[in-house]
């Protein structure tokens, strides 16, 4: 064992005689040593579907700045979901029925572009990354793709009138699709790619839907009634009357924490907030740019995006205080669907 007393191992003592700082490495090297898919995944981004450029414009949320140049996808992009590891970003081209895949890390579009069905516009991708569904509003069906392969898996499945919004359950088991050409909810099971039950009829035109964290309600939005509809997942009847929103409303999301859904009015430049626990509105509507449209959060829960088609511009909304924050963000032409990346440390 050793004897010697005449060193210092510590080097956080300024006191000591042999203490010695330690090297301070520059941000900008430390950098140059992670490759860029890890600094994407520290880092929060939003995507931005640009329906009248055919393009992806990205944000930087930690300073609401556009980055990079927009990516080229296909003709009218309408809806974006990204992979829980967010390593990938997928896009519904309604012009010319495919669907695009963006390597999040290098923001460039992989592979070529996947055939689906006519007109496709929602897009929701399952908790486990593997599956993407997808509506296609002119042909009543969705498409599932494989993302290990990113090819089309089995038979289109056939659903209502025109669907447009689609989302999963958290849990993975169930897809609920917004059929906007005959007033329903049509239910898929996950595990069989096969329609349960009857069709939900929930008010005029559906639009977007959005499920709690739960997976115990979903919500829906009537575009023809300016209401939102919520449906008991245990059941699949709906829950309570229609709540009343802004005019015409479209996109939906629900904070992380299943507190509130946030409802974009496209009619009536606004956003509604709606409280889960009583299904009641709160507070004065949030106004925002013209036409919003798509809505989605940060990981976190306490910022709000929306594009508003109307002024190619995305809003930043401050959940805790409910009000805007900072100045509309340019984006490209008739923005519509928004996702944004995770955040895994």
């Amino acid at each position: 064992m050793s004897t010697r007393k005449n060193k210092c191992s510590c080097r956080c003592c300024k006191k000591c005689k042999h203490y010695k700082p330690c090297a301070v490495i520059p941000l900008s090297k430390a950098l140059k040593a992670v490759d860029s898919s890890q600094i994407q995944r520290v880092m929060s981004f939003a995507y931005v579907a640009n329906n009248d450029d055919g393009t992806v414009t990205v944000i930087n949320t930690a300073t609401n700045t556009v980055i990079g140049f927009p990516i080229s996808v296909g003709r009218s992009p309408q809806s974006i979901a990204i992979t829980p590891d967010g390593a990938r970003a997928y896009v519904t081209n309604a012009g010319d029925d495919t669907v695009s895949v963006i390597n999040t890390a290098t923001n460039t579009v992989i592979g070529s572009p996947i055939s689906v069905g006519n007109l496709p516009i929602g897009i929701a991708i399952t908790p486990d990354g593997t599956r993407v569904y997808v509506t296609n509003g002119f042909d009543n069906t969705v498409s599932v793709i494989n993302t290990a392969t990113n090819t089309v898996i089995g038979s289109p499945i056939s659903v209502g009138n025109f669907p447009q919004g689609i989302a999963i359950t958290p849990n993975g088991t169930r897809a609920y699709v917004a059929n906007a050409g005959d007033d329903t909810v049509s239910v898929i099971n996950t595990a069989t790619n096969t329609v349960i039950g009857f069709p939900i009829s929930v008010g005029n035109a559906p639009q977007f839907i959005a499920i709690t964290p739960d997976s115990a309600r979903v919500y829906v939005t009537i575009g023809g009634f300016n209401t939102v509809t919520v449906i008991d997942t245990a059941t699949n009847t709906v829950n309570g009357p229609p709540i009343i929103v802004g005019d015409f409303p479209v996109g939906i999301a629900i904070t992380p924490d299943s507190a509130r859904a946030y409802v974009a009015n496209a009619g009536d430049v606004t956003v509604s907030v709606i409280n889960t626990a009583t299904n009641t509105v709160i507070g004065s509507p949030i106004t925002v740019g013209g036409g919003p449209y798509g809505i989605a959060f940060t990981s976190d829960g306490t910022r709000a995006y929306v594009t508003n088609e109307g002024h190619n511009t995305v809003s930043v909304i401050n959940t805790a205080t409910n009000t805007v924050i900072g100045s509309p963000i340019s984006v490209g032409n008739d923005p519509r669907g928004i996702a944004i990346t995770p955040i895994i440390i």
